[in-house]
């Protein structure tokens, strides 16, 4: 797979059925801070560091992709998957749509 068909098969999950399954990666990245911000203030840890936002998911999810290519066994999907997170970041950042 090449560079132009992992960007092209990100904007299609990323603009397309996932956006249709999930909604907006800003909602969607929101409620995921949420719910980890909720998790971690449950174990006394939200005190210690400032609330994780939707662009705070969009990293983490990208480090996740990361992590799993530093494995050696990636599979094409962790780089289409880089990329989308990747995408929505920053839009997400940048209030664009």
């Amino acid at each position: 797979m090449n560079r132009s068909d992992i960007l092209d098969k990100a904007k299609a999950c990323v603009c397309g059925d996932r956006e249709q399954d999930y909604g907006k990666p800003e909602n969607s990245f929101g409620t995921i801070a949420d719910l980890w911000n909720a998790y971690l203030y449950n174990v006394g840890r939200q005190a210690t560091w400032p609330a994780i936002t939707a662009k705070d998911v969009a990293v983490m999810l990208a480090l996740l992709k990361i992590a799993r290519i530093a494995t050696g066994h990636a599979k094409a999907d962790n780089w289409v998957d880089l990329a989308g997170y990747a995408a929505c970041g920053g839009e997400i950042e940048t209030g664009a749509e």
